[in-house]
């Protein structure tokens, strides 16, 4: 495919007006050809030139290409190529261009990608068209700014249904057992959010508000479409946003589609967002975690209707715009409209803590980058593209009130509707809402890199009050920019174990030092907090007097919010090698099983894991592993039974068995015996118990199968995958590499799979030899692999488990290296930071012995 660059954008933008697609496309293919490889696509483009006689080009990433005729005459064919596209000479004012082509089915999530259901082998289609693979089922000029109307017709087995950004105009007959679809044409929209997905798909109807909603799913997954849940915060989400935003909702329907192996969380194809399935369609029970992230991903790909869709960036530069406006609105929407009313809580302890990673790694970007070509563009849907602009943007609400904010995307909205605008646009719209000048903050927070910390220096007098409250902020040498942070400093006593705010002053952190003048005699707490309300986008410290009463009382606040505040903290001492991990494992076995936010507990038993694969002494780490142990089987014991509580201990408990007598009691849980009251064995959960006894030698090839024959679905064939991956002996895992390396692209399921099973903690020697045949390798996977599996492949598959100085330096030679694509230079050095990050923080813990 052409990787376009934004100074071809700009000139194909200044010089075309797109005025229509017509796009017919013949899937009976996918169903009825013996091999089901390619179909067939003939699209009719209509669009002005600003310039009679000039030259264009127009994406076509086709296997084969039929004809071309532009304004009647054929388009010579000879210079055609997928990685090129079609080169558009001696245009006319008004041109018609008609290209007839063969396009390959995907198997790696982009483009048309087509699965077939191992339940009743029925075949599967949906499209997935971000950044810019429309034009793998269509010639279009693909690029956010050249917006036009499409018009679809489909022809495909007469049981199917087929969705797309509009309805159904009509259906006609198509020969034997085959129909086709005409939609009616649609409102102005980018190419990258048009869709259309194909097949037998199980359908729920409702409506709400004058919108027709559907629910779609795989027929083998109807039993788990949940439609009451979906379609209750879709609607909850629909009227808080056009209550907000002013604008309705402009489509006259809304589908969502839960799709199988789906890259990514979920996409906002206008009126047709398409849902992982394996993250969101629940087959056994899941905690509230689960259905907040859900409610949560629900709501973002809503709020891109009007922030993405209705409105769309011009160019990829403020992708982030796009990406942190839906994060923001969704967790602002979660908190205020549905019963996720700790929504904020989950954005801290989940979404942020991503954006100080990203932030701090070697590829750290400022949150607005320019975006030369679509290659930099395809690795930038990060942490900081995500978490940290939409910690700007709520940093922004707070700085210009809500009331001003709200009022100035409505008039972006109405200024800038079915076009394209920047950010600019936006900053001049809350300008003039809100009457303060936005431009120095915005080049504070958004044109600069890297993360601050707070941190804060007391003096406590004889007679128990603050002599003085100083703040520092700290920068990295390499970033040393100094921001102004708009922050609450809480002040809790300890009273009866409870930890209750006895006040809360707002004050503006400039500089290297802010003294907190309104402190200065003010009777000192037990625990001062900075950032409290999590205003601001910082990392933060404890003072000692504080730390210890945290460490002691972490339960006792009563805002989930400052407990994450907490949590969060010691994550970033751990991680910045401040705090030994032993001393974070301790904390964690002390305080997390009384916590009641079950985000808070996900979250953070994720982050002790990883603690324990990375930052502990390697000669420490399996008394943390039995330790983690000890704690999720009493805490999961304790638990109330049937509680999504019970089962994350129950998860994290899995997860850290290495005993032989841990190993057993999983062992037994398989079998039905011994199972903790109120805990379902079942599905999910079983598969991730035959998992830790594979990882761990426990189970082999014959349980994986046995498994898997109660389980012959899409989902356990995906799980069956990971879990072989697992198993611990040489042969296995030279097997999996071959497989993850060889000539021949896996489906992206499998890919996944078998990636996420090639290495566990509990197997770094096994994976050893595996260093330099990933640097060996990944040049010819980048080259010959789809973008998508092409990043999975360069994170998943390098040597991370091997903290080592000798991890280190084949990072270092492969660098050195000349003619790696700029890209995956980036994802192999994020690579070398995680693991000179683990060896920093293993040195302290230990010193800390």
């Amino acid at each position: 495919m052409r990787n376009l660059t934004q100074v071809e954008a700009n000139e194909r933008a200044r010089l075309l007006d797109v005025t229509g697609y017509d796009i017919s496309l013949d899937l009976s293919s996918a169903v009825l050809a013996a091999d089901g490889r390619t179909f067939r696509s003939t699209t009719e483009v209509r669009f002005r030139c600003a310039e009679p006689g000039a030259s264009t080009f127009i994406e076509l990433a086709a296997d084969s290409v039929r004809s071309a005729t532009l304004n009647g005459a054929p388009v010579d064919l000879s210079d055609w190529s997928a990685e090129k596209g079609l080169t558009l000479s001696g245009l006319d004012s008004d041109n018609t261009l008609v290209v007839d082509a063969d396009f390959g089915y995907s198997n790696s999530g982009q483009g048309l990608h087509r699965t077939v259901d191992p339940v009743d082998g029925e075949t599967y289609l949906y499209s997935q068209f971000e950044t810019a693979d429309a034009q793998r089922v269509f010639a279009c000029f693909d690029q956010p700014d050249l917006k036009s109307v499409y018009t679809w017709h489909t022809t495909v087995p007469a049981h199917w249904r087929v969705v797309s950004n509009m309805p159904v105009e009509r259906e006609e007959p198509a020969g034997e057992d085959l129909k086709t679809l005409h939609f009616t044409e649609s409102p102005r929209m980018s190419t990258y959010i048009t869709a259309l997905c194909a097949g037998p798909y199980h359908e729920v109807r409702d409506t709400h508000d004058g919108i027709d909603l559907g629910a779609f799913c795989r027929a083998s997954m109807a039993p788990y479409l949940d439609s009451d849940d979906l379609f209750l915060i879709t609607k909850q989400g629909f009227d808080f946003f056009h209550e907000k935003f002013g604008v309705r909702y402009p489509l006259p329907k809304y589908d969502q589609l839960w799709v199988p192996d789906f890259n990514a969380g979920a996409m906002e194809n206008f009126g047709c967002v398409t849902h992982a399935e394996s993250h969101y369609l629940f087959r056994s029970q899941v905690t509230d975690f689960e259905y907040e992230q859900r409610a949560n991903t629900i709501l973002h790909e809503l709020a891109h209707m009007w922030f993405g869709d209705l409105v769309t960036m011009r160019w990829w530069n403020d992708l982030w715009l796009n990406e942190s406006f839906a994060e923001w609105a969704s967790h602002w929407c979660n908190s205020n409209a549905t019963r996720f009313t700790e929504a904020w809580t989950t954005f801290l302890s989940i979404r942020k803590n991503w954006g100080y990673r990203q932030d701090q790694l070697s590829s750290t970007h400022p949150v607005y980058t320019e975006m030369p070509d679509m290659e930099a563009v395809e690795v930038n849907f990060d942490g900081i593209t995500y978490a940290k602009g939409a910690s700007v943007l709520k940093q922004l609400v707070a700085y210009v009130g809500e009331e001003p904010f709200v009022a100035g995307l409505r008039a972006y909205f109405g200024k800038h509707a079915w076009g394209n605008a920047t950010f600019d646009d936006l900053l001049t719209e809350l300008e003039a809402a809100s009457g303060r000048e936005l431009r120095k903050f915005a080049a504070q927070w958004l044109e600069t890199a890297q993360v601050n910390t707070l941190r804060p220096e007391l003096t406590i007098g004889a007679d128990g009050t603050y002599e003085q409250v100083v703040v520092r902020q700290e920068a990295p040498a390499s970033f040393p920019t100094l921001r102004t942070h708009r922050i609450g400093v809480g002040l809790y006593d300890l009273t009866d174990g409870r930890l209750v705010r006895r006040e809360r002053h707002e004050v503006d952190v400039t500089g290297e030092r802010t003294d907190v003048a309104e402190l200065r005699g003010v009777r000192a707490a037990d625990v001062l907090l900075l950032n409290d309300d999590d205003l601001s986008y910082t990392k933060l410290r404890l003072d000692d007097r504080s730390m210890a009463t945290v460490v002691q009382h972490i339960g006792g606040f009563e805002s989930s919010l400052a407990r994450a505040l907490c949590w969060t903290a010691a994550w970033d001492m751990t991680r910045d090698a401040e705090l030994a991990a032993r001393d974070y494992v301790a904390l964690v076995l002390a305080g997390l099983p009384a916590e009641t936010d079950i985000n808070l507990v996900t979250a953070t038993l994720r982050q002790a894991t990883t603690t324990l694969t990375l930052y502990a002494d390697p000669a420490w780490a399996p008394t943390g592993w039995a330790g983690l142990a000890r704690a999720a089987k009493d805490a999961l014991a304790a638990a109330e039974p049937g509680s999504g509580f019970q089962l994350a201990w129950a998860r994290a408990y899995a997860s850290a068995a290495r005993s032989d007598e841990d190993l057993a009691t999983l062992r037994g849980w398989l079998d039905g015996s011994a199972v903790p009251a109120g805990l379902t064995v079942a599905t999910e959960l079983r598969w991730t118990v035959l998992g830790a006894l594979v990882a761990n030698g426990a189970a082999g090839a014959a349980e994986i199968e046995a498994e898997l024959a109660s389980d012959r679905t899409a989902s356990g064939e995906r799980e069956a995958a990971y879990v072989h991956a697992l198993a611990p002996t040489a042969e296995n895992k030279a097997a999996v590499w071959a497989l993850l390396t060889g000539p021949d692209a896996l489906p992206n399921w499998r890919h996944r799979a078998l990636l996420q099973g090639f290495a566990h903690p509990a197997q770094v020697e096994l994976v050893a030899p595996y260093r330099e045949r990933y640097f060996a390798a990944i040049g010819q996977v980048w080259a010959t692999r789809d973008s998508e599996p092409a990043q999975e492949f360069a994170q998943l598959a390098y040597p991370t488990y091997l903290v080592e100085d000798d991890t280190v330096a084949a990072t270092d030679a492969w660098l050195a290296g000349d003619g790696h694509p700029g890209p995956l230079r980036r994802l192999v050095a994020e690579g070398r930071d995680g693991v000179v990050r683990a060896l920093r923080a293993r040195a302290r813990d230990a010193q800390s012995a």
